[in-house]
């Protein structure tokens, strides 16, 4: 489902908080992964965390505007989620459920056009909530709130707004979160000096604590199979990321992070591997 109108209000700020976040860890890794013709994806997962290890298996089926997806992992739990799209024109429907906590079920409902987007979403559990967001603007302007809404208090658990700019080679994010205790700025951009990677700041205050963290990181594209990522914050956490991709069906990750400030240095490594066969 595409649309030419503002993001949802998850995706403000997204872009830095990926490049700042995802794929770092310190987790041993394996993953391999198949898809067919027909729409079914296969994938297989086995990871260790220090002394931990676990493991699942996934499987994805895709038809048409519809898509069905069931994971095991290796404590026995099984989650579905089944997504259907344009049942009404511009909506996504989104239904999950998990086995045996048959209890935390999910019905969430996503609306999206030109000017503004919706979404309502229902938990079904002990302590029933309804989540609901909206945003509203353009792809480069946008302002969004979200709030969860607890039914057996008559309370609300949470309650952000945020607004986003962007530009095509820019974005920039301030979001108000925790009820108004924490306040986060993220600006990146992306430099022809670095083949397409981008650099990031952002600034984060808890009001509460008195607290304020700065973090700053990069990307950067060595080729168009290798990609360099790297990032500290003022607390003296640092973190590096290699990602090499073989083949168009596999990649390799590599990623590292240790305390500077540290009297003994106690670095952690992680490796993360994806096969596609």
């Amino acid at each position: 489902m595409a649309t030419k109108g503002p993001s949802l209000f998850p995706d403000i700020g997204k872009k830095a908080k990926d490049l700042l976040n995802k794929d770092y860890g310190s987790d041993l890794k394996f993953t391999i992964s198949s898809k067919s013709d027909s729409g079914l994806a296969l994938r297989s997962t086995v990871a260790k965390k220090g002394s931990l290890s676990s493991g699942g298996v996934g499987a994805q089926y895709k038809h048409k505007n519809a898509a069905l997806d069931v994971k095991v992992d290796t404590a026995s739990n099984v989650s579905t989620t089944f997504t259907v799209t344009d049942i009404l024109p511009s909506t996504k429907t989104i239904a999950s459920l998990k086995f045996p906590d048959y209890k935390s079920g999910k019905l969430e409902v996503q609306y999206l056009n030109e000017h503004a987007t919706f979404t309502t979403a229902v938990r079904f559990n002990q302590s029933p909530s309804v989540d609901f967001s909206a945003t509203i603007g353009t792809p480069s302007i946008a302002f969004g709130a979200e709030a969860r809404y607890l039914t057996a208090s008559g309370n609300f658990a949470k309650y952000n707004a945020g607004v986003s700019l962007a530009k095509p080679d820019s974005t920039a994010s301030v979001i108000l979160a925790d009820k108004g205790d924490s306040l986060r700025v993220s600006y990146l951009h992306h430099l022809k000096k670095l083949n397409g990677g981008a650099v990031v700041g952002e600034v984060s205050r808890r009001f509460s604590s008195n607290e304020n963290t700065l973090t700053v990181g990069c990307s950067y594209v060595v080729d168009r199979h290798t990609v360099v990522k790297t990032k500290l914050n003022n607390h003296g956490n640092l973190g590096a990321l290699l990602r090499h991709e073989f083949t168009r069906k596999s990649s390799l990750t590599i990623s590292g992070a240790f305390d500077t400030k540290a009297l003994e240095k106690n670095p952690k490594f992680g490796l993360a591997l994806s096969l596609k066969p």
